[in-house]
């Protein structure tokens, strides 16, 4: 039986898509529609055939998916030919509504839309692309894929925030955690690599790139995260703050006037590393550090000393941890990061090889000694893969 799913990750100017194979995990083709709302789009799309690039105009979501279709049906491969099953959406916030992959309906839409008050720069767009598909995709069951959702197995004692509890109950406030489907997929290729039931293995996965999160997994579920009602708690970012004092939002509003939108700009889009030390990609502050420029260096610190605090707060969590987890595009690829975020922790069980920490490759790997108490990975995450993967086992 097929199972080949289209996966869209629509954003407020852009359209990701992959056609994937859910079962081998090839991918049939993959694209993006970007500079949708501006005077000429950019679209990129790459199959077997090669890779074509176009700067059409696409006004709104709507004429670029339609352009999506066209330029699948000239270029390839046709939907109709590569037996799709499902187009798969990935969602941000599924509250406290969705802990699995759902069958979206009207109703399923109307909730998306309730919950874009906890993520309003994320659960519209998604939610404009759902909409949109499924008018010009009738004929599909469409699948909704929640970044929360494989964080539903929180505890109360991990999920719970001290406040005035009547408050947090009409304000749905509590920790809700992000990146689930990344870390889903992670835990599973993780287990698998250390050839471990997923059942009995605890890890600690850090999911770095532009955002950044930890999560302690206990028997294969998430048993508590850095990221909270929002992904602006927890590790520094590229443009986050991550955990701060909450104060220094009332001081910046009392002692400068700031207004709630001002604050909600500084915290999100210039702080983290872009506020330390003027850029967010990682890799520019690394080359920045290396020319000697002590902001980027002491960015670079603060990043892996916030990372170290959660992997030994995560150790007291779970007791035994079979394997710490870095993946995302910074855990993947920058080995400095990965050493200097778990360094000192050799008493604790917890070292790197330096020699396999430098080396580079697509396919889950160690970077610990033999024999380490605690195994260091290093496993490339494929969130368009557990999308379909979640896709298909809901609609078959």
């Amino acid at each position: 039986m097929s199972a080949t799913v289209l996966v869209l990750n629509c954003g407020s100017s852009s359209i990701k898509y992959q056609l994937i194979d859910a079962h081998d995990a090839r991918v049939l083709a993959r694209g993006l529609m970007e500079r949708i709302g501006e005077e000429t789009g950019h679209v990129r799309h790459e199959s077997t055939e090669g890779v074509v690039q176009q700067d059409p105009q696409l006004p709104d979501h709507e004429s670029a998916l339609k352009t999506m279709l066209g330029t699948l049906e000239e270029h390839g491969p046709r939907l109709s030919d590569a037996g799709v099953v499902a187009v798969g959406h990935r969602v941000v916030h599924g509250g406290e509504r969705f802990s699995a992959p759902v069958r979206v309906d009207d109703d399923v839409e109307r909730t998306i839309d309730e919950l874009s008050a906890l993520a309003p720069l994320h659960n519209p767009p998604n939610l404009a692309g759902i909409r949109v598909a499924r008018q010009v995709l009738p004929d599909l069951p469409h699948v909704a894929v929640f970044d929360t959702a494989f964080h539903q197995t929180l505890p109360p004692v991990a999920y719970t925030y001290a406040l005035d509890r009547e408050v947090a109950a009409q304000n749905h406030v509590r920790r809700y955690g992000f990146h689930g489907t990344s870390v889903a997929y992670v835990t599973k290729e993780a287990s698998r690599f250390l050839e471990r039931d997923p059942a009995r293995t605890n890890l600690i996965i850090l999911h770095l790139g532009n955002g950044a999160s930890a999560t302690a997994v206990r028997g294969g579920k998430s048993a508590d995260t850095s990221m909270g009602l929002t992904p602006l708690e927890g590790l520094v970012m590229g443009t986050r703050s991550g955990d701060l004092d909450p104060g220094i939002l009332f001081h910046l509003r009392r002692e400068a006037g700031w207004s709630v939108d001002e604050l909600d700009d500084l915290l999100n889009r210039r702080s983290g590393l872009l506020g330390l030390c003027g850029v967010n990609d990682m890799r520019e502050v690394q080359r920045l550090a290396l020319e000697g420029d002590a902001d980027a260096r002491l960015a670079r610190d603060v990043y892996c000393y916030r990372i170290r605090q959660y992997v030994g707060a995560y150790l007291a969590v779970l007791g035994e941890t079979h394997a710490v987890v870095f993946t995302g595009g910074v855990g993947e690829n920058d080995a400095w990061v990965r050493s200097h975020s778990i360094a000192g922790m050799r008493q604790l069980g917890i070292e790197i090889d330096h020699v396999r920490n430098a080396s580079r490759g697509e396919r889950p790997r160690h970077i610990s000694p033999d024999g380490a108490a605690t195994a260091v990975l290093v496993v490339p995450t494929n969130e368009e893969l557990e999308i379909a993967r979640q896709s298909v086992a809901l609609v078959t």
